[in-house]
């Protein structure tokens, strides 16, 4: 064995050493629109303790995103769905953020970050204290402290609707007041409604002249937006709608029942604007109103048929009420179910000549009476 052969025995091949790769960090800034008052810094407060961070550590920041929306629904948030695809693509390898909540306040966007940290996409997440990588230590610190953030916010809901129900059993009205009434302005006097001394007579003559002077809904709504120029407190008519919305409320009366449909009724601390006999009244009106409007069974239905197309012959009547004067103007229709040339219907008019009549019965009579491959007609 020569010395050549001896010195190639013993050469050790040399061993690459892997350069760390360059962080490119997007500083991301969020705070909820849903709780202002709450946030404990503002978004530019976040990116200037974070920029400062960064010139300290000397952390590259590529870009800088900010978003004020809520975190608890997942994939709702537009800037951070960019920031995800942008991860993707490479454009940036890290995050800057002011907490690890304001990244993730809900498990799918939690997952989402950490499936990115798995695949080495995203290396690495900094906080203002605290830093994250792709570590299983850090990641399950990560992911606690996200699903501590979702902990903070069901807890939020689980106390909200506590003190509603709190509120309720004090006889105080939970959210905006209806037609009639307004929110106390008065801090002293959260959650009380005043009544408004503009509206809420007018809001008693309602149910005074469906109860007594048998106003449809519909008159109620001309006489409102017509006559006397009825607007809410936000400046918009009443619609019809809304009319009987209102004149179903049983909040008039001193009683309401919260949540809607959830079957618990509560005697409320407000001044009543109307009585519960008068609220009854409108009631057995408005059953009628609903009870004139049934169909209606015509006599002979589906006896004579078409024989131009097979179809049954139809009749309608209906009744338009005059919202001005309360008269009754009625329309019939008689025609082939079918549109197969046969249909005809008598116009609302107060004149009309014999003449006319007899030609719209000779159509009606000749679709009935001849053999269905005839399209012979009458005469006009």
């Amino acid at each position: 064995m020569t010395n050549q052969t001896k010195g190639q025995i013993g050469a050790v091949a040399p061993t690459q050493v892997q350069l760390p790769v360059k962080v490119k960090y997007c500083l991301y800034a969020r705070k909820s629109t849903e709780s202002e008052e709450q946030q404990i810094l503002s978004i530019e407060s976040q990116i200037k303790e974070m920029l400062s961070m960064a010139e300290r550590d000397h952390l590259e920041i590529v870009e800088i995103k900010k978003e004020s929306h809520s975190a608890k629904e997942a994939g709702q948030r537009p800037v951070f769905n960019e920031i995800v695809d942008e991860i993707k693509s490479g454009k940036f390898n890290g995050i800057l953020t002011w907490a690890a909540d304001r990244i993730s306040r809900n498990a799918g966007d939690l997952g989402r970050i950490v499936d990115l940290m798995d695949s080495g996409k995203l290396i690495e997440i900094r906080t203002y204290g605290q830093k994250f990588t792709n570590s299983p230590n850090e990641k399950f610190l990560l992911m606690i402290l996200g699903s501590q953030a979702k902990l903070e916010n069901d807890n939020k809901v689980v106390n909200v609707k506590r003190g509603l129900r709190a509120r309720c059993e004090m006889g105080l009205w939970p959210c905006t007041a209806p037609t009639g009434y307004l929110n106390s302005t008065s801090k002293e006097k959260s959650c009380v409604v005043e009544i408004d001394p503009h509206r809420a007579p007018i809001v008693k003559k309602m149910f005074e002249r469906v109860a007594y002077g048998n106003m449809s809904g519909r008159r109620l709504h001309a006489w409102l937006k017509d006559e006397i120029k009825f607007t809410t407190k936000n400046g918009k008519p009443l619609t019809i709608s809304n009319i009987y919305i209102t004149l179903r409320n049983h909040f008039y009366y001193g009683s309401f029942e919260y949540p809607k449909g959830g079957g618990k009724w509560y005697i409320g601390k407000h001044t009543p604007i109307i009585t519960k006999d008068l609220f009854d009244k409108v009631q057995e009106k408005m059953l009628t109103y609903s009870a004139s409007n049934e169909p209606k069974e015509f006599a002979f239905t589906r006896l004579m048929t078409c024989t131009l197309c097979g179809k049954s012959a139809m009749s309608t009547c209906g009744t338009m009420q005059n919202m001005s004067c309360g008269t009754g103007a009625y329309s019939r229709n008689g025609s082939c179910s079918h549109a197969c040339g046969a249909r005809s219907r008598w116009q609302r008019k107060k004149s009309r000549s014999r003449k006319k009549k007899i030609r719209y019965f000779q159509r009606i009579f000749f679709c009935l009476t001849q053999p269905r491959e005839s399209s012979l007609e009458p005469s006009r």
